[in-house]
C-alpha cells in the first residue's frame, strides 16, 4: 500500500490524498512568520487576556446577515473549493462514487493521484489530457454561488476571493485578475514544458488542441504544454502568498465555501484573520480541527460551531448553492440574484447554440427542410384517405 506524503509547514506539502493538496510554499518573511507563530501559540494554548465577545448577534446565517447589513464589514473574503462547483457538474475529489478520485480507474494509473504528480505526468501525460477533455473550461455554466461572489464584488463587498479550483468559473462570472487568487493555479494560460522556452499559450490554444490532437505540442520546441495548474511538487503561485499576507490582516468577514479544509497551505488561511472577525462556513458537512497538534502549527481551520468558547464562527450545513441563497434571502438580494443567474445562464446558452450553428452550418437549412418533409408526408396522406378505394 502506498504510504502517505509526510506534511511540512514551511514548504507547504501534504499528505492528503487529493488532486488539490499541491504546491511547495515559499516561505514568508522573518518577520512575519514569527508573528504569525506567536499568534497561533497564543491561540492555541488560550494565552490571550480576553477572548473577543459580541462579534455577532447570533452565531446564525442570520447574525451574518445582521452583521454584513449594518456595513459591519466591507472587506470580505470568499475561500472556496470544489463543492461550489458541483451543481454545474462538475465532480469533488472525494465523494463516494462520484467523486474524481473515485472514476480514475479507467486510466489503469498506479494510484489515483499519480494523474496530477509531475513525475507521472512527464513519462505518461495522456492520461491527464483526457481527463482535461472531459472537465475542460467552457462546457459548464457558473452557478448560484459563483455570482453570488460577483453580487459581493459588485457591491463593494469583496476584498478577493481564494479558490482552489481550476474550472475558471470565477472569471466565467467576470471576477478579474485582481479579484482572484487562484491558489492551485488555472486553466486559463499554459505554458510549454520545455525549461528552456516555456512558450506561454491561452484558454482558446488549449482547448483546441486538446479536442483535436493526442497531445498539445509547443509551436516552437514541440515539447509538451501544460496548463498553468499546480501539480504536486510544483510551487504555488508567488502571488498567493504575496497577496495572502496582506489580505488575511484586513478582513472583516471570512465566508468559506465547498472545501473540507484539508488541503495545506489553503486550509491555513482560515485560521489567519484577526480574532475579531467572524466566520461563516457554507459546506455539505461541518469542518472542524480535531487535532490539536495540527491547530498548534496553524494547519488546520480551527473552527468552533458549538462549544462554550463559540463566538464568532457559524457553519450552514448543505449545499453552497442553498446557502448562498438563503443568505441573499436574508440580505434582500434573493430576487436579484436569481434574476442574474437566469439572465447570465441565457446568454451563454446562446453563445453556446451560436458556437455550435457556425461549426456545422448545414444544420438550420436541414431544420428548415423538416417540416417541408412532414407537410409532403401529410399531403400524400391525405390524398390517400380521400381518393375512392377501387
Amino acid at each position: 500500500m502506498r504510504q502517505p506524503r509526510e506534511l511540512c509547514w514551511r514548504c507547504g506539502r501534504t499528505g492528503d490524498n487529493s488532486a488539490d493538496s499541491q504546491g511547495e510554499a515559499s516561505e514568508p518573511a522573518d518577520g512575519y512568520e514569527m508573528d504569525f507563530l506567536r499568534n497561533l501559540l497564543s491561540r492555541s494554548l488560550d494565552l490571550r487576556e480576553q477572548r473577543p465577545t459580541n462579534i455577532l448577534d447570533e452565531l446564525s446565517l442570520d447574525g451574518v446577515a445582521k452583521y454584513i447589513l449594518n456595513k459591519k464589514c466591507e472587506k470580505i473574503i470568499c475561500m472556496v473549493g470544489a463543492g461550489i462547483s458541483t451543481s454545474a457538474g462538475i465532480p469533488d475529489f472525494r465523494s463516494p462514487g462520484t467523486g474524481l478520485y473515485h472514476n480514475l480507474q479507467k486510466y489503469e494509473l498506479p494510484y489515483p493521484e499519480a494523474i496530477f504528480e509531475t513525475g507521472y505526468f512527464k513519462q505518461h501525460p495522456e492520461p491527464f489530457f483526457a481527463l482535461a477533455k472531459e472537465l475542460y473550461p467552457g462546457q459548464f455554466k457558473p452557478t448560484v454561488c459563483h455570482y453570488f461572489m460577483r453580487m459581493l464584488r459588485d457591491k463593494k463587498l469583496l476584498l478577493r476571493c481564494y479558490t482552489q479550483n481550476i474550472d475558471t468559473l470565477e472569471r466565467v462570472v467576470g471576477l478579474k485578475d485582481e479579484d482572484l487568487i487562484e491558489a492551485h493555479g488555472t486553466f486559463y494560460t499554459s505554458h510549454c514544458t520545455n525549461s528552456v522556452c516555456r512558450k506561454q499559450y491561452n484558454l482558446e490554444w488549449m482547448k483546441t488542441q486538446i479536442f483535436t490532437k493526442p497531445l498539445p505540442k509547443c509551436e516552437q520546441c514541440h515539447s509538451v504544454v501544460k496548463p498553468d495548474i499546480v501539480f504536486f511538487g510544483e510551487s504555488l503561485p508567488q502571488r498567493f502568498f504575496a497577496t495572502m499576507e496582506s489580505d488575511f490582516p484586513k478582513c472583516d468577514l471570512l465566508i468559506i465555501m465547498g472545501t473540507s479544509l484539508q488541503v495545506q497551505p489553503f486550509a491555513s488561511l482560515a485560521s489567519r484573520v484577526s480574532d475579531t472577525t467572524p466566520r461563516l462556513l457554507i459546506n455539505k458537512e461541518i469542518t472542524r480541527q480535531g487535532d490539536p497538534v495540527m491547530a498548534l502549527l496553524g494547519l488546520g481551520a480551527s473552527l468552533d460551531f458549538d462549544s462554550e468558547k463559540a463566538y464568532r464562527d457559524v457553519a450552514y450545513v448543505g449545499s453552497c448553492d442553498d446557502g448562498c441563497l438563503a443568505l441573499a434571502d436574508l440580505l434582500g438580494w434573493k430576487e436579484e440574484l436569481e434574476d442574474i443567474v437566469k439572465k447570465e445562464h441565457a446568454l451563454i446558452d446562446g453563445e453556446t447554440k451560436g458556437a455550435q450553428g457556425m461549426a456545422d452550418p448545414q444544420a438550420p437549412e436541414e431544420k428548415e427542410s423538416e417540416p417541408e418533409v412532414k407537410r409532403s408526408e401529410q399531403a400524400a396522406d391525405t390524398e390517400k384517405v380521400d381518393t375512392p378505394a377501387s
